[in-house]
């Protein structure tokens, strides 16, 4: 258990005991239990705010369910987002684009990149809602949490020095990874097509990112996974809107 209270504490802000000298790299196989538990708590938004008013207001509960992930995420993956899109205006060059994510600062393309983020999840989670699929946000959550393993063992860290990345980059293996993975498409199963199909969306979207950051960066770093994260909730989420109303 020691591995899920470094993953609940390194994805989540619930409150869990630090632990000394830990493995980070034992988080690692947690990643996609700490996205089912985000993406139920997120599902339970739907049928509590159902209870709550006499009138179905879909975009006021996808309103809450954005806002519920932001503060339960403490937006590290924003940041994260925020950050790789100011690194554009370092063009082609892989040191400054480095730095550039590394600056406290954010800049014109990081809001951007963040108002655009939060807006798409809002737009899809209003659909979701009111096509009454908000059921998908659990293998949405899970999927863009658990394909990170992927990246966090498939590439080497971009940095030189230290970064709140490395730690999991150390610890990787590809057991810890297959046990991620296996967990992500053993959930995704119940959901039918749409769950297998939300799956392989995501293998090939993950695995694209992994190869231009490959090419870009060199490698992986913290910043680039919360990008990762961020921008496959958002992928899924948008293939979920598109099908929300088939049978």
């Amino acid at each position: 258990m020691h591995g899920l209270r470094s993953a609940l504490r390194t994805l989540t802000l619930i409150p869990v005991p630090a632990g000394g000298g830990e493995d980070l790299g034992r988080a690692l196989p947690w990643f996609p239990l700490v996205g089912l538990i985000l993406g139920a708590t997120l599902y339970a938004v739907d049928p509590v705010f159902r209870l709550l008013l006499a009138d179905p207001w879909p975009a006021g509960a996808a309103l809450l369910i954005v806002l519920l992930e932001t503060l339960l995420t403490r937006g590290l993956h924003l940041d994260g987002l925020g950050d790789w899109a100011d690194s554009l205006g370092g063009y082609f060059d892989r040191e400054r684009r480095l730095a550039i994510m590394k600056d406290v600062h954010i800049g014109a393309f990081g809001v951007a990149a963040i108002v655009l983020d939060l807006l798409a999840k809002w737009i899809a989670c209003e659909r979701l809602v009111a096509a009454g699929r908000a059921s998908l946000l659990i293998p949405v959550a899970i999927l863009s949490r658990g394909m990170m393993v992927w990246l966090i063992t498939t590439l080497p860290y971009a940095r030189a020095g230290d970064g709140m990345g490395r730690p999991f980059v150390q610890g990787a293996n590809p057991g810890r990874c297959g046990a991620a993975l296996a967990v992500c498409l053993l959930v995704c199963v119940p959901f039918g097509l749409a769950g297998i199909g939300l799956f392989m969306l995501a293998w090939v979207t993950t695995m694209l990112l992994g190869l231009r950051w490959r090419r870009s960066f060199g490698g992986i770093t913290g910043d680039l996974l919360g990008t990762a994260n961020e921008g496959l909730g958002v992928v899924l989420l948008m293939a979920c809107a598109c099908i929300a109303h088939l049978p």
